[in-house]
């Protein structure tokens, strides 16, 4: 991550921010009291000094106790469902730690495995058992001491209701006594620590239908107040078995990009969320913070012919795309550095797989832009280049159609700017953003603009290994029986950072893999950085590499946030 220095803004256009403040700010209502799961008295309590629109004119951020933070994040972090791990809470698409709940285990600065509530953690020779030993003196916020049952109890509801977490791999959560765990597999997986990291515990006594509204956990923080649709408010557990957070609120703000800019701008918030469009804006006060991210974008290459459709009768394959020297020359066409320079404004780093800077990352996935070889490939295949310029080849001519989400533009910017660069090569790439309803289906046939990224090395498993009981992967089609025999060893392994290489030798072994000498079925771009304007003053701790989304990964450490 990084720091950028800080800029002036003019007097028009802080007036202009602080007159869309006023419109876009939030503020506490009636919906208070019936959302938030706290007392009238609590919920008055959450709300002084909240950093709403109401407060921020005479109370900003800038004149509350140094003890706590305003924070803007975008409209989609807002958990729909609450906060519920079952249901999306620090798990699902965009993986965070869940703040209210504790976790058995934890990420570590270098993506490796800690504890929280474990103690010790052992896997069966076989790898079908787990065995994990927790602390014996956390209790959850009404009093109630937390014990393996909870444990047991948790994982066993996710695992029979959980909307975004696979837990097929699990058959049983058993409680062996109130200090010991035991995970009954269905099959050996190596990888169940990371997991465990992101999986909130909660209490059995406490749990039904309403509990994402109300949640009672065991964590560094307390859910105080939460307005839908406007903002949320945690406060510090006072009775957290670690270090107590220095950070004591934390009031997170939903808000479209412009209007979280504005708040910024007008002093409302210390810390909010921004686009690379942004960047180049001046703000007084204010410095614009860079993170590091495995938030990649991509597109997949249909690697077999035309020709086939699935169980479901969708169109499979595509007869340009499935030869693999013509998926190598655009791998090699693509200058990735320009790409960030004039779509991401520079921020942003080049991607070459899916699991950049993992510890299961293969170097071997890195190819540089090499026009020459390129076109040198392209002719090997056949594709000569035509009197309009687009190569040709038996009276078809080169091309494809890139897909993308409609409505995010910089996806949009990205296969434009691949249109751009690979119509230098006489390949004719048209644009066109679909919704998601139809998106998975078409990418079975054309290139689709992706965005991935997690903190397990199952994102590899999941955009390469071969469907269970299909012919092809999920996402795009494509099969390599040697790819899939490295990850199936991978999550027998009984050594975590033993599988790490099974991982990297997946990706390539030195004869076949994905990467630019193997099959490569996928097309890695660039890295999003995450931006973010933060308040000068605002101490924000050392940033893990932020997975796919731009949200509470943020303030995975906000407990040791400080102000100067």
């Amino acid at each position: 991550m990084r720091y950028q220095k800080k800029w002036r803004v003019t007097a028009a256009l802080l007036a202009a921010a602080l007159a869309a403040s006023c419109v876009t700010g939030c503020s506490g209502g009636q919906e208070n009291a019936e959302t938030a799961g706290n007392t009238e008295a609590e919920g008055s309590k959450g709300t002084e000094g909240a950093g709403t629109a109401e407060s921020g004119s005479s109370q900003s951020a800038e004149t509350e106790t140094r003890d706590s933070v305003v924070v803007v994040m975008g409209p989609t972090s807002e958990p729909e469902a609450g906060f519920d791990p079952a249901y999306g809470w620090g798990a699902g698409e965009h993986v965070h730690e869940p703040l209210i709940q504790s976790t058995l285990t934890v990420t570590t600065p270098d993506l490796k495995i800690g504890y929280d509530l474990a103690e010790d953690v052992q896997a069966s020779e076989d790898g079908l058992t787990w065995q994990v030993k927790i602390r014996d003196d956390v209790r959850f916020t009404d009093g109630e001491p937390l014990t393996a049952e909870d444990v047991a109890f948790t994982y066993n509801t996710l695992k029979d209701t959980s909307s975004v977490n696979d837990f097929t791999m699990l058959k049983e959560a058993v409680a062996v006594d109130d200090t010991t765990v035991e995970f009954h597999m269905n099959r050996p997986y190596s990888i169940w620590p990371y997991t465990m990291a992101i999986t909130g515990i909660v209490p059995e006594h406490a749990y039904g239908p309403d509990y994402g509204q109300k949640p009672i956990g065991s964590g560094r923080y307390i859910l105080k107040q939460w307005d839908k649709g406007q903002q949320v408010i945690f406060e510090a557990n006072p009775d957290y078995y670690g270090e107590a957070p220095r950070m004591k609120k934390v009031t997170v703000m939903f808000m479209e990009e412009d209007a979280a800019y504005a708040a910024a701008l007008s002093g409302q918030v210390d810390l909010a969320y921004t686009s690379a469009a942004y960047s180049d804006q001046t703000m007084d006060g204010f410095s614009l913070f860079s993170c590091e991210t495995v938030d990649n974008r991509g597109f997949n290459l249909p690697a077999v012919p035309a020709g086939e459709t699935d169980e479901n009768g969708v169109p499979i394959g595509n007869d340009f795309t499935s030869d693999v020297r013509v998926r190598r020359a655009i791998n090699l066409a693509i200058d990735r550095q320009a790409m960030i320079d004039h779509v991401l404004n520079g921020h942003g780093t080049i991607a070459y797989s899916v699991c950049d800077k993992m510890p299961w990352y293969s170097k071997d996935s890195e190819a540089a832009f090499d026009p020459q070889e390129a076109e040198r490939l392209l002719d090997e295949a056949g594709w000569k280049t035509g009197a309009d310029g687009i190569r040709e080849k038996d009276g078809k001519k080169a091309g494809f159609t890139m897909l993308y989400s409609a409505g995010d533009s910089v996806r949009q910017a990205l296969s434009e700017d691949t249109a751009n660069q690979l119509a230098a090569f006489g390949i004719h790439v048209t644009v066109e953003g679909v919704g998601w309803d139809t998106a998975y289906d078409r990418a079975q046939s054309e290139p689709l603009m992706w965005g991935w990224g997690a903190h397990t090395p199952m994102e590899l498993y999941n955009i390469y290994h071969t469907r269970p009981g299909g012919k092809y992967a999920q996402y795009s089609p494509y099969s390599n029986g040697a790819v899939d025999a490295y990850m199936d060893e991978a999550l027998a392994c009984t050594d975590l950072e033993a599988s790490y290489e099974l991982w990297k030798k997946a990706q390539w072994d030195g004869g076949t893999g994905i990467t630019q000498e193997g099959d490569l079925p996928w097309i890695w771009l660039v890295n999003i950085d995450h931006l973010y304007w933060v308040k000068d003053g605002l101490q924000v701790a050392e940033q893990k590499l932020h997975p796919h989304g731009h949200g509470w990964s943020i303030i995975n450490n906000v407990d040791q946030w400080t102000w100067e």
